[in-house]
């Protein structure tokens, strides 16, 4: 929650090349996905966010990242033109997501 605001800043620079999905992966642990579009609203969120509907969200911890544990917040950086990725399992502070994204360019 507290990265929030990092991933909707780099959203509304509108910068071409960056696209910011969000993800939801606890509907597992309440499968009411209303819950978390009343988040959305409330917050005024205007990345898109997705809801991983799956009953064994941990069958995605080694699709994502081998090395992931799984633990929660975490981020996945894809440059889709050369497939090079950087993941980073903890909470980002204030400033590393746009150094991230300009390594990778």
């Amino acid at each position: 929650m507290k990265e929030l605001p990092l991933f909707e800043k780099v959203h509304a620079e509108a910068r071409p090349d960056v696209v910011v999905t969000l993800v939801s992966m606890d509907l597992d642990l309440d499968d009411n996905p209303e819950k978390v579009y009343k988040f959305v609203a409330r917050k005024n969120l205007k990345s898109e966010v997705l809801l991983l509907n799956e009953p064994d969200a941990n069958s995605w911890i080694d699709r994502i990242e081998k090395k992931w544990s799984g633990a929660l917040p975490a981020t996945l950086i894809i440059d889709h033109k050369t497939g090079r990725r950087i993941f980073i399992d903890r909470s980002l502070r204030e400033g590393e997501l746009e150094k991230y994204l300009n390594d990778l360019e």
